[in-house]
């Protein structure tokens, strides 16, 4: 990458304390350190155990560990979102922007300070920070460009009533044309007020994004082609990179380091793609009713079954919320599992042949990766819109429930699950799709040579003038 007379730049890192936005991050970190370059990752106490892996894998990795600033709303002691639930991102994205002095103060004490920041695009004010100390900027997204082109419309659209209160946005300028109600969209879609200081801070934070020297996605070209082309015109920008799933273009191999777990074992003794499995996340919670509704359509359905549990709201069922009895009606062909699991190593196993799944990015991209149609049961945020677009557009998925407190009908859900388990059209879509991301991850494919052609360009930063 650089002659020894041509040292690479220095750079700086900083994730969003979300599971789902910092793991990606560190793959790419992880794909950076492994080119050379030095690397700095900014972290709060909490999160600093969540860089181990990488720490261990390439020592010359440091650290900048600043405490987590206190404000309103924020319940001592949290610094990560899983430790809140999705009500806490506003709270710590205004308690990390306090950070911007300390960070300040770190670049002009350092004896050489990072030629570049990457940054979680949620941390849209890094880009005046970056202004600041006189370096390029770098917005890292953690989910599909998509769900970034919707949410670009909205916040320039917000600002009208009319826009507000329309039930229905059709958003013609956008590929495809997509429609959406407000039950698809962020709450900020209707209760934005311009009085609000809060609201106006954030959307200013959102558009920084676009003015960026650079901006990855965590997604790859054949996938969503036309909204990574249109988002580069939009912001008139040519350094917007699709590199992902950043997992695998890092050589990660689930299946082989997770062989030995206990639900894999299970798959072991099933029949090729007769199972369902079924995960919300490792933040969303299902209510008792929707516990009940969930665990009579799985019964009604008849189909084997992987359920990962997590403690409910409330607890009228049995052990965390499953119903009573629930799990002797249907011993043998279903395995109820309350404990972290090898989420990609049991999607690649040949038994399983669904996914009801929140439509988190990691899960799509990790279903997408296996091959695995998607039954769809979003809960919040921008997993509306994935949800809407894997069913309508990509056509690799087929929704059984929509919102956070919705409860699907049991007799509904069983038959949607049954019929459309084994559907050809789902399956050789989800195995079309698996087959690009091979491609796209392979030694020739887009994401490997759009990373490589990042690191070129990081490669050639000046040093910054202190």
């Amino acid at each position: 990458m650089a002659s020894p007379s041509s040292p690479l730049p220095h750079l700086l890192l900083f994730p969003y304390p979300a599971q789902g936005h910092m793991l990606p991050l560190l793959d790419l970190t992880h794909f950076l350190a492994s080119y050379g370059f030095p690397i700095t990752v900014l972290v709060t106490p909490k999160n600093l155990p969540i860089l181990q892996p990488l720490l261990s894998a390439h020592p010359s990795v440091q650290t900048l560990v600043l405490p987590f600033p206190s404000v309103p709303g924020l319940p001592p002691g949290v610094e990560n979102i899983k430790d809140i639930g999705g009500e806490g991102n506003v709270p710590i994205i205004v308690a990390l922007r306090q950070l911007q002095d300390p960070i300040i103060e770190w670049f002009k004490s350092h004896p050489s300070p990072p030629s570049a920041i990457i940054s979680d695009f949620f941390l849209g004010w890094t880009q005046s920070l970056a202004q600041k100390l006189q370096i390029p900027r770098v917005s890292f997204f953690s989910s599909g460009c998509w769900v970034v082109d919707v949410l670009d419309y909205c916040w320039r659209h917000v600002p009208s009533e009319e826009f507000r209160k329309s039930p229905v946005k059709h958003m013609a300028e956008l590929p495809n044309s997509p429609s959406f109600t407000n039950q698809d969209l962020p709450e900020f879609v209707t209760v934005y007020r311009d009085s609000d200081p809060l609201f106006s801070t954030i959307r200013a934070d959102w558009f920084e994004a676009g003015t960026c020297w650079a901006n990855v996605f965590n997604t790859f070209d054949e996938l969503e082609p036309e909204y990574l082309e249109f988002y580069r015109k939009l912001n008139n920008n040519e350094n917007v990179f699709g590199v992902g799933p950043l997992s695998l273009v890092k050589g990660h191999n689930p299946t082989v380091e997770s062989s030995s777990d206990e639900v894999l074992k299970w798959l072991d003794e099933c029949p090729h793609g007769s199972v369902l499995y079924i995960s919300f996340g490792s933040q969303k919670q299902l209510n008792q009713q929707q516990m009940e509704a969930l665990a009579s359509g799985i019964e009604k359905s008849g189909t084997r079954f992987v359920w990962v549990v997590k403690t409910i709201r409330q607890t009228d069922g049995g052990s965390d919320g499953i119903p009573i009895g629930f799990e002797d009606r249907v011993s043998g062909r279903g395995m109820v599992v309350k404990r972290w699991v090898p989420q990609e190593a049991i999607l690649r196993h040949r038994a399983v042949r669904g996914f009801l799944s929140h439509c988190g990015w990691n899960s799509i991209l990790e279903s997408l990766a296996s091959g695995v149609p998607i039954f769809a049961w979003a809960m919040e945020g921008d997993q509306m819109i994935n949800s809407k677009v894997l069913v309508d557009q990509i056509g690799v998925a087929v929704q059984v429930c929509h919102g956070e407190n919705s409860v699907p009908d049991p007799d509904k859900l069983g038959e949607v699950l049954a019929e459309s388990f084994n559907s050809d059209k789902l399956k050789a879509k989800a195995r079309a799709l698996s087959k690009a991301v091979a491609d796209a991850t392979g030694p020739s494919g887009s994401s490997l040579r759009n990373l490589q052609e990042f690191a070129k360009k990081l490669a050639s930063l000046p040093p910054p003038t202190k």
